[in-house]
């Protein structure tokens, strides 16, 4: 059997081999089609982390340096991490983040890895899928809808109509929504934005809620907005929350897909680390650390974002501390970090030694959170031996173990040097005590924003506007103080200024406002020019999607 939407077609396994293989029983399996599935944990109870006598599966954090526009290959690194894993005889599972269609028409193209190392069927896996993406759009807009109905019935609590929180969603890059009005047609006009799906609190709920029950009480925690008391009004106020939670029953199953070896993946939810908390669900971590060995499990963009979110976010609600943490480095980036133009693939070891101050920097995040490094090199064809030998060479200065890994080109095997330094660092015991806190639940909000950005970013300072100030005042003045901040800037700079390459420090961040996210459980704090609506680039890569006579899809991997 192969996946015929694939440009290189794979034989793939039926998806109940796989999850036989993995332990899940039939009954608990719910198909979609011959080569993926959803695994339904609670009504057909599964033995929890270590409930059988094993030992909890090890958890590996694959992370990486601030990336150029491209990606570093953070996806190929944690399927081909796995399959070497599984090469070596270890019962190990790949846990990844739902693409978002916003990016896969828009500048990246698919997000399931590439080459030798991918997660099968990828074109169905980057189109539509399991519908997950839909149910959080539909449940996130009809909470929308409800809210303009309640403003037009003029029910109670009474909801000023100036200060609305929630906003619609769309699962696309469409800057024309970035600002519009609605209720022009008899409804009560207000001005509205619309987010990318994936900024939706909505899918921040999804990914960390651990049943359907929490599910269901995350939904009715929602700040919608507030009335004229200044009082936060809730979806549970306005009676939404039992529709939301239906629509969203099925999606908070985990699913369950393949590498292109045939060994187990499961890709669920879908948050930005650039927008929101940018990793795959608790309930899907929960079940891969109940069923096998390691656990790979892939963190958006840098250390800065993906790593420090889930130590610090997705850990303030019961996800796992990571055994090592995987920092993915090309030499493309480094040289762009370097200071290089022009063409990233020309030799230029200097540029490589200059960038290596991006590199220890995220080396030295991932050690400020109490994480392991293991540094895996992505290596490219024109990477030049002299370039490479400068990585690994600081490396060693560093003490970080390090490998080259040559997953896109030779899948597994291409990993195998890497699976088995994790495999080491994984098992050693920790000499250290926990890495500080940085920073208390206790703390003042601005206070949890400073620390971030000095201690994690490198900055000298933060600068608040008046709309900050006040987003901030009225959050701790409804309680909301204690939650733990979930930071929104540009992934392609420790800085909130994209243009800012390398190791920089001592610059001002400026936070442009303070969004609540109750049901979530976390602070969006919105840095710089970051935007909760990408735009689509000047060539998207819509332009390059085609289906052919045969009815196979072109151009998403």
């Amino acid at each position: 059997m192969t996946d015929a939407s694939s440009p290189q077609p794979r034989t793939l396994r039926p998806i109940a081999d796989v999850a036989a293989d993995l332990g899940v029983p039939a009954e608990a399996l719910h198909p979609y089609g011959r080569y993926a599935a959803k695994i339904d944990p609670w009504t057909h109870a599964l033995p929890p982390a270590g409930g059988d006598g094993r030992r909890p599966a090890r958890v590996i954090l694959v992370t990486s340096i601030n990336p150029t526009p491209a990606g570093e290959g953070k996806t190929v690194t944690s399927i081909s991490l796995a399959m070497a894993l599984r090469r070596l005889g270890r019962r190990a599972v790949v846990a990844l983040r739902e693409p978002s269609m916003g990016p896969v028409f828009g500048l990246k193209g698919g997000a399931t890895g590439g080459g030798a190392a991918t997660v099968e069927p990828a074109v169905d896996i980057n189109l539509h899928f399991t519908g997950d993406l839909h149910a959080v759009t539909a449940a996130n807009n009809l909470l929308a809808s409800l809210i303009d109905n309640h403003l037009f019935r003029g029910r109670e609590p009474a909801l000023d109509v100036r200060r609305i929180t929630f906003h619609r969603v769309l699962d696309v890059n469409d800057r024309a929504l970035r600002s519009v009005v609605v209720g022009l047609d008899g409804a009560v006009p207000r001005q509205e934005r619309f987010d990318i799906t994936a900024a939706s609190e909505v899918m921040a709920i999804l990914g960390l809620s651990r049943d359907p029950a929490d599910l269901r009480r995350r939904l009715g925690r929602i700040v919608v907005g507030s009335g004229r008391d200044r009082r936060p009004v809730t979806a549970g106020d306005l009676g939404a929350d039992g529709a939301m939670a239906a629509l969203l029953r099925t999606a908070l199953m985990p699913n369950l897909v393949q590498t292109s070896e045939g060994g187990p993946a499961l890709v669920h939810t879908g948050p930005f680390a650039n927008i929101a908390h940018g990793t795959t669900s608790l309930a899907s971590l929960a079940l891969a650390r109940s069923l096998a060995e390691f656990v790979v499990v892939e963190a958006g963009f840098g250390a800065d974002l993906g790593a420090e979110k889930f130590v610090n976010l997705v850990g303030a609600h019961g996800g796992p501390q990571p055994d090592a943490a995987v920092v993915v480095v090309t030499v493309r980036a480094l040289k762009h970090h370097g200071g290089a133009e022009g063409d990233l693939a020309r030799p230029d070891p200097d540029a490589v030694r200059r960038g290596l101050a991006n590199l220890e920097r995220h080396v030295g995040i991932v050690r400020r959170l109490g994480l392991r490094p293991v540094l895996a090199v992505n290596r490219f064809p024109s990477d030049s031996p002299a370039e490479i030998d400068a990585v690994l060479d600081a490396a060693a200065a560093w003490s970080v173990p390090a490998a080259c890994s040559t997953g896109y080109a030779d899948g597994g095997a291409g990993a195998v040097g890497l699976a088995e330094l994790v495999i080491e660092a994984a098992d050693t015991p920790a000499v250290h005590q926990p890495a500080p806190q940085v920073y208390r639940p206790e703390d003042p909000i601005a206070n949890k924003i400073l620390a971030v950005a000095t201690e994690i970013y490198g900055a000298g300072g933060v600068e608040f506007t008046p709309a900050a100030r006040r987003s901030i005042a009225w959050a701790e003045d409804q309680g909301f103080g204690s939650l733990p901040i979930c930071v929104a800037k540009t992934q392609y700079s420790l800085s909130d200024d994209p243009g800012l390459r390398g190791a920089p420090r001592g610059f001002t961040m400026t936070v442009r406002d303070v969004e609540v996210r109750a049901g979530a459980g976390f602070l969006v704090v919105l840095m710089g020019d970051i935007m909760t609506m990408p735009g689509l680039p000047a060539e998207p890569n819509a332009l390059r999607i085609d289906v052919d006579e045969q009815g196979r899809v072109r151009g998403v991997v």
